[in-house]
Parts: C-alpha cells; sequence; structure tokens
C-alpha cells in the first residue's frame, strides 16, 4: 500500500525542522549565542535562510524548538487525564515523564548554561514561562469550573511550571518532584516535625 504523501511530507517538515534546531544548538554550545547567526545555522544544517525562518521566528525560537509541543502536552496532561484522576496527580505524572528525561539528559548542564549567562534567552525564557502558566492555568480553571484569572490555578500552575528550576540541582530527581508534588496535594508541614494526630 502506497503511503499517504500528506504524511511523508509532514514527516519529512519535522526533520528538517528537527535538523535546523539540532545544528543551532551545537552551534550555540560550540560558539556561544551571540557568535553564531542564522547563515551559520543554515550552513550547517544544509538549507536555506528562508527554510530556517519557515520554521522559526528567530535565533531564541531555536533554541526553545520544543516550545509549543510543550505548552500543548501541559494543557493536555490536565484536560486528557484518565477519569478519576487528580488535576494534581495528572500533572505530577506529566512532570514525572517529561522533567526527568530531561533532566539526565547529557547536554542539560550546557544548555542551561548557555541559556542562564545569554539575556535575550533569560528574557525569552521567562516570557515563554510566563505564557505557559498563562495557559496552564486557563486548563485548570476550566476543569474545575472557575474564571480564568482565579488566583488558585494560577499559583498551581506556577508552581508546577517551577518544578525543573526548583529540583535541577537534587541528587534524586524523581524524589524531589514527588516531594514538591506531594506538598501541592496534601499541603505544607514544617520539616521535621511529625504529622499532626486525628482528633
Amino acid at each position: 500500500m502506497t503511503e499517504p504523501s500528506v504524511g511523508r511530507r509532514e514527516r519529512k517538515k519535522a526533520a528538517t525542522r528537527q535538523a535546523i534546531a539540532d545544528a543551532a544548538l551545537r552551534l550555540f554550545l560550540e560558539r556561544g549565542y551571540d557568535q553564531v547567526s542564522i547563515r551559520d545555522i543554515a550552513d550547517a544544517a544544509d538549507v536555506s535562510t528562508t527554510t530556517v525562518f519557515k520554521h522559526f521566528s528567530g535565533k531564541e525560537a531555536l533554541v526553545f524548538d520544543q516550545d509549543a509541543d510543550r505548552e500543548s502536552e501541559l494543557v493536555a496532561a490536565v484536560r486528557q487525564r484518565a477519569a478519576g484522576q487528580s488535576i494534581v496527580d495528572a500533572l505530577r505524572q506529566h512532570a514525572l515523564d517529561t522533567w526527568l528525561p530531561v533532566a539526565a539528559h547529557p547536554q542539560r548542564d550546557a544548555f542551561t548554561k548557555l541559556v542562564d549567562s545569554t539575556p535575550v534567552l533569560r528574557a525569552y525564557a521567562e516570557h515563554m514561562w510566563t505564557r505557559h502558566t498563562d495557559s496552564l492555568s486557563a486548563a485548570i480553571a476550566d476543569e474545575v469550573g472557575v474564571g480564568h484569572d482565579d488566583l488558585a490555578c494560577a499559583a498551581l500552575a506556577r508552581f508546577v511550571l517551577e518544578i525543573p528550576a526548583l529540583t535541577r540541582s537534587r541528587q534524586d530527581h524523581r524524589a524531589a518532584v514527588e516531594a514538591v508534588f506531594d506538598i501541592l496535594a496534601r499541603g505544607w508541614e514544617p520539616p521535621g516535625r511529625p504529622p499532626a494526630s486525628a482528633a
């Protein structure tokens, strides 16, 4: 049976996009963000600069090439969770499934250093996370039937999105993620204090 041309075309497009993003990250890590041009990236990926701009809005977007996917996956984790599963538990599972592989990636430290040391990338990342917070907060609010300006929904979204920053320096990433979600699910208790006994 012949493979549909649309499927082939989409896969080729995705492969080109990934090749451009991979070439960009390699050059950024080797030379530094400001020392790499769009022309350099196009040459390294063996495409034209026009092709680069067909896939990415600019240099910053090349660094955060999975931004749109991450945002839609966060929203889907809430909206498409299993029947009976709480929002916090769905987000816990999503964080474990997506953040732990990122935390273990061999380029994670170099990538973090690149972003932290480049003001334009730090600003882009902050804007990106603000947008993710708004989208996730809105999805949570829709699920519980409150307005998009609900503070509790915004706080939960923000805490969830801070988990990578909060846990990346911990030796046991899984335990750290679980600990943060335990606080979100059950509330904060002072460290070392035994749980209050039932009345």
